[in-house]
């Protein structure tokens, strides 16, 4: 008889793929797998509540959660670690709780950012985890800027130049030159289809993976300046790529966007121009 797997619970939400988090599970994994013992990991990602001050589409804040569990997963698999994942209630006890009754667990893993910017810490998250479960429960602090020297976090804004050779180009030469996490957020054009935005996203993100580059896409508010705002709140970043069509061809650039980028953020905005329309992707 088989014996059961030692099941690893793994709770993160905007620190899942820090690497101290993925050291601790690759930790766990490799103890087990000395002890002979087979091993399941699950990593649940409670939903973060967005911050006040813009207007976010309904399903934004879950659609950022699924892209950041999935990164997480694929990130696990590169190191060897085959996973599952959910993401579930903003509460991270109650979702904790619930995944134990749904998945099961041995032991648990709770990652958070440092105290100073944890919200979870101030709510006492790990104690009471581990007092309502009597489970072993590992506390891993994530800092999501020390990690800045592994990886350089680039969000990158782009519609219907998404996919656009000289936007690829670019993000490709930024892969080349050193480890980089690309985002690649599309505004919804007003009226526009929205499984053609997909498509075309989906299109992106293809050949990006085909190039080699570790990269995950959102499509967003139709309004670009506030997609770039919701964005940063869902998935952090070092700096920005624009893409658009020249100036003569480009509501972006006729609405100041770059400029009020730049303005309302301290991350470096890079621009870059998509002269000719990428080709339809086929159905």
């Amino acid at each position: 008889m088989t014996a059961a797997p030692h099941r690893i619970l793994v709770v993160a939400n905007e620190t899942v793929g820090g690497r101290a988090l993925i050291e601790a599970v690759k930790g766990r994994a490799e103890a087990a797998h000395k002890r002979s013992e087979p091993f399941h990991v699950t990593v649940i990602c409670p939903q973060n509540q967005p911050r006040s001050g813009y207007v976010i589409y309904e399903d934004s804040v879950r659609a950022a959660a699924e892209n950041r569990l999935q990164m997480t997963l694929a990130q696990l698999r590169e190191v060897g670690i085959e996973a599952d994942g959910e993401v579930m209630d903003p509460d991270p006890f109650s979702a904790t709780m619930d995944a134990i009754d749904a998945y099961g667990a041995d032991e648990i893993i709770i990652s958070t950012h440092p105290d100073t910017r944890s919200g979870w810490l101030r709510r006492d998250l790990v104690d009471r985890v581990r007092d309502a479960s009597g489970l072993p429960v590992e506390h891993v602090v994530v800092d999501l800027e020390a990690d800045r020297t592994r990886v350089t976090r680039t969000l990158v804004v782009a519609n219907q130049t998404v996919g656009g050779e000289p936007l690829l180009a670019l993000l490709k030469e930024k892969g080349r030159e050193s480890p980089h996490n690309f985002v690649v957020i599309l505004p919804q054009s007003e009226g526009s289809g929205h499984g053609d935005a997909h498509q075309r996203l989906a299109h992106t993100l293809e050949l990006l993976h085909e190039a080699g580059l570790e990269a995950i896409g959102q499509v967003m508010d139709p309004d670009p300046f506030t997609a770039v705002q919701n964005a940063l709140q869902f998935y952090p970043a070092d700096e920005i790529v624009v893409s658009t069509f020249p100036e003569t061809r480009s509501g972006w650039l006729r609405s100041d966007l770059i400029q009020r980028i730049t303005d309302s953020t301290s991350k470096p905005v890079e621009h870059v121009v998509v002269d000719a329309e990428p080709a339809k992707v086929s159905s």
